[in-house]
């Protein structure tokens, strides 16, 4: 047998580019690798056994046949075989699935063999059983290709290392359908993740639907969009303007609960309390503490709006989690407990007469005091808290589980003090940083979280000691939807992370090989395009480097990728390229004018999306928001621009703090004519008294004015381009061409913008510099 420790190994020496290995005890094939997450425990075997329409699937105990239907469907929709459901078992050639009464079986283990009489799949737990099968299903399309497959013989001995798998879901800012979500369970199953922590109350939303409090989903799941572009005028229908958002019915939560049952995923809900509570208090005004009732937050951040300490709130919030208990029947709920900035308590007559009746020393306590009552409230009902790493600070019960984000130090603390912590740490975990610094990358946080980061990332901290490491519990990576206002943005930020963070938190430390992880994504990719997600591929996409070539009209190519790993493949006649196209080894030259596509593989099958250009000098003289430089970096996003309402919308690599960018080294002996395109985005966001330091500028008009200066952003602009004209188009504007003096040698230009406000920004997109004669 295989041992974890040795899984890695025998994988890079018998399935580099995806061969395979045919003689003696490690006799197996290609797909044995194609497993993800990589098992505990491997034994390649002699013999092969062939899967095709017809094929038998036995499973005789009860509680296993929903589980064999399942293994039914999924074959059928992503290989194209129809397996039948049996009624006995086949003599020869049949898949048995077996419960087992073993007393020493865990919830998640099992064990899977194949020889050339069938399949049998055997577990102590349905849990287990199903793991098997998604196992199984990967042996079955390891090949990428549809009809009847052949699977190699072999033993499979698997359990996971941590109990806790995560994806978080936050959809209180942006709304998924409940068909998403269900499809999201789906694809986390068939990673073995098992716990779906479902944000689902925030300053943006509340999208959970409360019977006992209705205004709840009817007022706090609605919000205005910030930005120009969103219409303000009132439906004449409804007399009220056009709202965003949405919410799931209790009904709605049923079905996604039973439909995660199916496949062993948990749901743990999230109620923020006693922060991000914006969104009930403009419910409910009375929850908070005084001043205007405020409305659904349409700004990402942190707001300073809080639940008030009062005995009526707490009682409402009983009554809320009383209601989220009976929707949601796992062990955990989560209450939030961060960011909870405290000025409306400290500056609240009430909340402070409030603190002196409970005996409090300050605000801390306060907070301590609110998540203990609420935890007290869930044990009696069968249920423990777990909250975000704040808790920690004002003194919680050992009972209470930690969910650590805000780095080591809390879960490192937590755990010595008893308590039970799942790792969730910002960055490394949270899907809102892109995974590349492609130009197709979606909106979020430019500061790069790849692939091979998570694959990398080891949830036990190295200072805990055996008996302290117990307590983690496992980890989750966190989709945070400020930047993901589409689902398939969600898709593309997950996937295929996912599976880095599958691998992670299931196979042995020892099994993780990244070199090996790579060849099997090639094929993990090729089950997400039969699944239908919309996953990432930027971290293989072919780059593209030109400089000039060696005559005027030729041009230097350079192609890479970010992952460094597979065959790049090109051609320059506009042929689609494949697995059999030239492959490029080193830098070349070719002619202005061919038609350049490249396209990454690796034993066959495609890892990314081709790369197609048009070899044109006119990008030598161009440069993106990507590769222009930002003047300071202070605060830097990849925002999305807010119109037009319909269809595809500009992205901008921006600094809110201060929207300027550096175009180093442009030769400027002979003057030129530079034209660049802008957009204007709403400021929406909540960052307190930073906001004083925000730049804005000298504007001369109400709307502003673009600014070119010359080695360095100081003193007087060479040229100064009023803003007026694009101020009245809310998508992307081109400006008129500005003329750039000449000076001798090569110069940096600073360009940036002059505004009577912080809101909007104006962001550039891109910039072309040429000769005047090409104006």
């Amino acid at each position: 047998m295989i041992a974890a420790r040795h899984y890695a190994a025998f994988v890079a020496a018998c399935l580099v580019s995806i061969t395979s290995c045919n003689s003696g005890k490690h006799a197996t094939s290609q797909y044995v690798a194609q497993i993800i997450p990589a098992p505990a425990d491997l034994e390649p075997r002699r013999g092969e056994f062939r899967i095709a329409n017809g094929t038998p699937v036995f499973a005789p105990n009860p509680r296993a046949q929903p589980i064999a239907r399942y293994l039914i469907d999924l074959v059928a929709r992503t290989r194209g075989i129809g397996l039948e459901l049996a009624a006995q078992p086949a003599k020869i050639g049949g898949i048995r699935l077996s419960l087992t009464h073993s007393a020493t079986a865990l919830r998640e283990d099992y064990e899977l063999t194949v020889s050339a009489q069938g399949v049998e799949i055997s577990a102590g737990n349905p849990q287990g059983l199903f793991y098997g099968v998604v196992t199984l299903w990967q042996l079955i399309t390891a090949d990428g290709a549809a009809g009847a497959a052949t699977v190699r013989a072999l033993r499979i001995a698997d359990s996971p290392r941590f109990t806790w798998r995560g994806l978080m879901l936050d959809s209180a800012r942006h709304y998924q359908p409940p068909k998403f979500i269900r499809e999201l369970i789906d694809w986390m199953a068939l990673h073995k993740l098992n716990v779906l922590h479902w944000h689902l109350t925030d300053d943006q939303g509340w999208r959970l639907e409360i019977r006992k409090f209705p205004l709840l989903a009817q007022t706090g799941a609605w919000r205005i969009p910030a930005g120009a572009a969103w219409p303000r005028e009132p439906d004449p229908k409804t007399e009220r303007p056009p709202f965003y958002g949405g919410y799931y019915s209790q009904e709605e939560v049923r079905e996604i609960v039973a439909y995660a049952a199916e496949r062993f995923v948990t749901i743990v809900p999230e109620i923020e309390m006693p922060g991000h509570a914006q969104a009930a208090i403009a419910a409910y005004p009375e929850l908070g503490t005084g001043g205007k009732p405020p409305v659904v937050s349409p700004d990402w951040g942190v707001h300073d709006h809080l639940f008030n300490a009062e005995e009526s709130t707490l009682r409402f919030m009983e009554n809320v989690l009383a209601e989220v208990i009976e929707l949601f029947p796992g062990e955990f709920i989560h209450v939030g407990g961060d960011e909870a900035v405290k000025n409306r308590w400290k500056d609240s007559p009430r909340v402070q007469v409030r603190m002196r009746e409970l005996g409090l020393a300050d605000e801390t306590a306060l907070q301590g005091w609110f998540v203990a009552r609420i935890g007290r409230f869930l044990d009696r009902h069968g249920r423990r808290l777990i909250g975000w790493d704040e808790i920690l600070e004002s003194g919680i019960p050992t009972r209470t589980a930690i969910m650590s984000w805000r780095g080591t130090a809390s879960a490192v603390e937590a755990a010595r003090a008893g308590h039970d912590v799942v790792m969730a740490p910002a960055p490394i975990l949270y899907l809102d940083h892109l995974q590349s610094d492609s130009a197709r990358e979606p909106p979020g946080r430019p500061a790069v979280v790849s692939l091979a980061d998570i694959y990398a990332y080891e949830p036990v901290p190295p200072e805990l000691s055996p008996a302290e490491a117990r307590h983690i519990q496992g980890a989750q990576v966190n989709a945070w939807t400020e930047h993901m206002r589409l689902t398939e943005r969600v898709e593309h930020q997950a996937f295929p992370r996912i599976a880095a963070l599958a691998e992670v938190t299931w196979s042995p430390a020892a099994a993780r090989n990244w070199p090996d992880f790579l060849t099997r994504i090639a094929v993990q990719f090729a089950r997400y395009r039969r699944l239908g997600i919309a996953y990432s591929d930027t971290a293989f996409e072919p780059r593209l480097r030109l400089t000039a070539g060696s005559e005027p009209e030729r041009l230097r190519v350079e192609l890479s990728n970010q992952a460094q790993f597979g065959a790049i493949r090109y051609t320059l006649n506009g042929g689609e390229p494949t697995a059999e196209s030239e492959e490029y080894e080193r830098p070349f030259e070719a002619d202005a004018g061919a038609s350049l596509r490249a396209a990454t593989f690796v034993g066959g099958l495609p890892l990314a999306a081709e790369s197609a250009t048009t070899l044109d000098a006119g990008i030598l003289r161009r440069r993106t928001d990507e590769e222009l430089r930002q003047c300071s970096g202070k605060l830097v996003l990849r925002l999305e621009d807010d119109a037009p309402l319909e269809g595809e919308r500009a992205f901008f690599n921006v600094d809110i703090m201060d929207p300027c960018w550096i175009w180093p080294e442009v030769e400027l002996t002979q003057g030129g004519s530079l034209r660049i395109a802008v957009g204007q985005l709403p400021f929406n966001f909540q960052i307190g008294v930073d906001a004083d330091a925000i730049r804005r500028g000298d504007a001369r008009t109400p709307e502003g004015e673009f600014e070119l200066r010359i080695d360095g952003c100081g003193g007087a602009p060479v040229a100064v381009m009023p803003l007026a004209s694009a101020a009245k188009n809310p998508a992307l504007t081109v400006l008129p061409p500005i003329q750039v003096p000449s000076r001798p040698g090569r110069h940096d230009l600073c360009l940036r913008f002059a505004r009577s406000d912080i809101d909007p920004i104006w962001a550039i997109q891109w910039a072309d510099f040429g000769d005047r004669a090409n104006d």
